[in-house]
């Protein structure tokens, strides 16, 4: 299915939802969960809402030029903001909506946002937190009236009644809205996206109507999207994936946005709604397959084996028939069908996966082992490369050609060289215009050539795929030479239930070692079906029976990291299970889940050390963060427990 010929001259987001109310109005473009039920709207209804949302932000002055920042949850009237300011010329740059009131300061600032769009009580309570920090602040519109009866702020508006002022201001001048959206060209700047901050301050990266309208029209045409497909957006409207599937692709595909009612339902609304196209980083694919596996450990003995037994076959054939590969042999065949009767089928169902034609991870490298389970009981899923300054848009695997290690082929129109130092260079069409007031660091990102420097480190496979080993600034060396890649080692960790992050140490020393976060519900679940109470996270985690758990799940990754020549050696001989859990309000985790390593090392350098010392355990107290804006101490002592390695028959030093 692909886009009509109105929709592939449109050249601006705004003149793509104009074209589609104008050739398929009737047609739903979006929906909404509220109090349990959908809510829909067509084509022509979304665009009769941005015009009297753009109007009304004309009508209380938000200019051709300015940013409006979005902040909340997915929810259409936040999508439609975007659209409206994009219609004035402006810019919408959204925030991530769980980002504590100081961070969202500086990005506020950093953004010049005069105006602001937010969903709820909570997000206004954050900014009237900050604003005599922000000057520039001056109109703030809120969707939810709920709690906000007595507030009565004279820059506070709700955004039904901007509407309201903006069909007044429409039926006095008719032509206003349209001659708005007719100034817009594909070159002006229609989004801006802050990078996650791994290692400084986050970045404004501006994308073009352009650049963001070829990466979408490339996805789509790769992957025979259009009006019949459903995707549910339930990922932060901050994050550049959101931006390409929920807003871009659905633009210029014209397929339907469905909003969950929240976080919570998403699984629910998944089921409800039956998505053909879905997306999501392999923390949700991790975190999907611990809840199975949990469900599963309290499941009587039969269903057990009948799980265990048929997840057999699907491993060993289950790929291939997804692949629609020769070979296969017709038990195997006959087998798996059983399987998808009894166990493949109503696993997707439960998952609210059994519409899906192409589902995508991004993101963050995902483990084989995690990308095989998902293919191996017959979902399509496959990964695409990409980052906020490239519109998630470099490399897809395209249908019948997937490997587990690697991101697939260069996508359609987009260049692909590897440096001589292995940094991965791109160019396309679908480049960050630049960095918001910072044409030094701009300049910096960009080669000779005019190649954008992703910063990760990479190769070509004998068949063209690129295969990703890491950043390219986190690829170390032990001590003896041995290539050190500790997001490969991570990702092998937190295959397991029990492990929800890790954290690998090992550049320019003898031996590689962990930080574990140990998940809280599966490990938890495991140890109430025992008998083993506990009080919390921090006294389950120091519990010997977890480190015995834990120290089976680091033995098994050692037993399969000794089996490769390239990362043999680093095989983790210690580890230690942290007292609390890393989380980005206190700065160890980005907003999309990305350690910082380098911070992780500082804030916890005594832990660090006694790992590599021949300490058996450490005292350590940290300083947290509570939502609510205090500050408290957690104090543990932390056992550290030494591991066994595994001999390999050959050593590789790259």
């Amino acid at each position: 299915m692909r886009a009509d010929a109105a929709t592939s001259r449109a050249d601006t987001f705004p003149r793509l939802l104009l074209a589609h109310a104008a050739t398929r109005g009737a047609a739903v473009a979006m929906r909404e969960k509220d109090l349990g039920i959908w809510q829909s709207w067509t084509w022509r209804q979304v665009a009769d809402e941005v015009r009297n949302l753009a109007c009304g932000l004309n009508a209380l002055g938000f200019r051709r030029g300015e940013n409006l920042a979005v902040i909340g949850d997915n929810r259409p009237q936040l999508y439609w903001a975007m659209a409206a300011a994009q219609s004035l010329g402006g810019v919408p740059v959204p925030l991530y909506q769980d980002a504590v009131a100081d961070e969202m300061a500086y990005i506020l600032d950093d953004a010049d946002a005069r105006f602001a769009v937010v969903e709820d009580q909570e997000q206004v309570d954050k900014l009237l937190e900050i604003k005599d920090r922000l000057p520039k602040l001056e109109v703030i519109i809120y969707d939810d009236p709920r709690g906000m009866r007595n507030y009565a702020q004279h820059f506070l508006h709700e955004l039904a009644q901007v509407q309201a002022l903006g069909r007044a201001l429409h039926t006095d001048h008719p032509a206003l809205f349209q001659r708005e959206v007719d100034q817009g060209a594909g070159e002006d700047v229609a989004i801006m996206l802050y990078t996650s901050g791994t290692t400084g301050k986050p970045k404004g990266v501006c994308h073009t109507h352009a650049g963001l309208i070829a990466a979408a029209h490339g996805g789509c045409e790769f992957d025979r999207l259009g009006p019949g497909d459903e995707i549910l957006s339930y990922l932060p409207m901050a994050w550049v994936g959101d931006n390409l599937f929920s807003y871009a692709q659905a633009l210029v595909g014209g397929f339907t946005i469905n909003c969950p009612e929240s976080g919570d339902t998403v699984m629910t609304d998944m089921r409800e709604i039956g998505p053909t196209y879905y997306f999501a980083p392999p923390r949700v694919f991790e975190n999907l397959l611990t809840q199975v596996m949990i469900r599963m450990e309290d499941a009587g003995r039969f269903k057990r084996w009948l799980f265990h037994s048929f997840l057999g076959v699907a491993r060993r054939c289950g790929a291939d028939i997804l692949d629609r590969k020769p070979g296969v042999p017709l038990l195997d065949r006959a087998l798996y069908a059983l399987g998808d009767v009894l166990v493949y089928g109503p696993l997707r169902n439960v998952l609210g996966m059994s519409r899906i034609r192409v589902a995508y991870t991004a993101g963050a490298a995902i483990g084989p082992d995690l990308f095989r389970f998902y293919r191996s009981i017959g979902l399509n899923l496959k990964q695409f490369y990409g980052s906020t300054e490239t519109c998630a848009y470099v490399c897809l695997q395209p249908d019948g050609q997937i490997k587990y290690d690697t991101v697939g082929l260069p996508a359609p129109g987009v260049e692909v060289r590897i440096a001589d130092g292995g940094e991965v260079l791109v160019k396309s069409t679908a480049m960050l215009e630049g960095y918001y007031k910072r044409p030094d660091d701009t300049a910096e990102v960009f080669d000779a050539a005019g190649y954008f420097r992703t910063g990760d480190a990479g190769f070509f496979d004998q068949d063209g795929h690129l295969k990703i080993i890491d950043r390219a600034r986190d690829v170390g060396r032990l001590a003896n030479g041995a290539v050190f890649a500790p997001n490969y080692i991570e990702n092998k960790l937190k295959f397991f239930q029990y492990i929800k992050e890790a954290v690998a140490f090992g550049h320019d020393r003898a031996q590689a070692c962990a930080f574990i976060n140990i998940d809280l519900g599966a490990v938890g679940n495991w140890a109430e079906r025992r008998g083993l109470a506990y009080a919390g996270y921090t006294d389950l985690a120091g519990k010997d029976e977890v480190y015995a758990l834990v120290q089976e799940c680091v033995e098994q990754v050692n037993a399969e990291l000794a089996g490769d020549p390239m990362v043999a050696d680093s095989q983790i001989h210690r580890f230690l299970i942290l007292h609390k859990e890393l989380d980005p309000d206190d700065d160890e985790l980005t907003r999309t889940r990305k350690v910082r390593r380098g911070f992780i090392a500082e804030k916890y350098a005594v832990l660090l050390d006694a790992l590599y010392s021949d300490r058996s355990s450490c005292h350590v107290e940290t300083e947290v963060k509570f939502e609510d804006g205090r500050r408290g101490k957690i104090a543990a002592d932390v056992e550290i427990r030494t591991v066994r390695v595994f001999p390999h028959a050959q050593k590789q030093v790259a």
